[in-house]
């Protein structure tokens, strides 16, 4: 049996960035002191969820990985012997922004990097105008705590992006998230939507018998063109079992850190009494390379 214990960190942010950094690290510390060896930062956690709206002066908030954030978190790591997963607007030449989660290995060097691959273009969603798509392929990142199938936030909607994740040898699904309501739903119809984001990663799970760890930011953040009201984010991060069964859920209100105990080697069990990945038909699934089957 192998175990590895999940630190899970659901905070707010602010405009202040080097308070959002502290606090952070004071998030961290305390994960590892209850023995963490693997912690998640949910997505973009440096600044407040700028893609509210369009504004090109907000590029100036990416940096290039190594980069500062990767020079600070990896100092920590390395102190605490951990391995840390980050959330990084990425610069990677004037012009071209990614939005990048980094795998910082616990002697502090990177172990890794996943581009975002799947970008939204919504009402207070404006990815597109600032994130290029990834490029670097759904590919685990391996590290001393084992393969990490790491994706961000949207892509948490496509069983494609967890299916190729779990078929290169990943040993669980990390989706550092940043998603809440925005002002025209109405509660109830957030509730559903909530509901609906935890219900298809736990599918993931269960098709791909993997864990999942999933980290939401949390609390409400301003709309700063005051075209809206702003968004609240849902927090509800939370871990997976094998079979998609709930091993920890933070609040939906309020900041919290939890520490969560996988047992990895549990995959092997799993699939050998629910064998999904044995009796796929590979050679009957053309039509997904297609964007809708016309037809003709």
């Amino acid at each position: 049996m192998r175990i590895l214990k999940v630190g899970i960190v659901q905070q707010s942010c602010g405009n202040d960035i080097q308070a959002n950094n502290q606090k952070l690290e004071k998030n961290i510390r305390e994960c590892a002191s209850r023995g963490a060896q693997l912690v998640v930062l949910q997505e973009l956690h440096n600044s407040v969820y700028f893609c509210q709206t369009e504004d090109a002066a907000l590029c100036n908030l990416a940096e290039p990985i190594p980069g500062p954030s990767t020079e600070r978190f990896g100092a920590l790591a390395k102190e605490l012997g951990i391995v840390l997963v980050l959330s990084l607007f990425e610069r990677r030449t004037p012009g071209i922004y990614h939005n990048t989660a980094v795998v910082i290995e616990k002697d502090g060097s990177i172990a890794g990097k996943y581009r975002k691959m799947h970008i939204p273009d919504d009402p207070c969603f404006y990815e597109k105008f600032y994130f290029t798509p990834g490029d670097l392929g759904f590919k685990p990142i391996k590290t001393s705590v084992g393969m990490l199938g790491v994706l961000v936030c949207w892509d948490q909607w496509y069983p494609e992006a967890a299916r190729l994740m779990s078929l290169a040898g990943a040993e669980i699904l990390i989706y550092p998230t940043a998603i809440g309501g925005v002002g025209t739903d109405s509660k109830d119809e957030q509730k559903v939507q909530r509901q609906a984001w935890q219900l298809v990663q736990r599918g993931h799970s269960v098709a791909n018998g993997l864990p999942v760890i999933t980290v939401n930011r949390v609390g409400h953040e301003d709309d700063p063109s005051g075209a809206t009201i702003g968004l609240d984010f849902w927090g509800t991060s939370f871990a997976t079992g094998h079979q998609g069964e709930i091993l920890a859920e933070l609040p939906c209100d309020s900041e919290a850190n939890t520490v969560v105990e996988i047992d990895i080697d549990r995959t092997e069990y799993v699939r050998r009494g629910w064998p999904f990945l044995r009796d796929r038909r590979i050679d009957a699934y053309h039509g997904l390379l297609e964007r809708y089957l016309d037809e003709d």
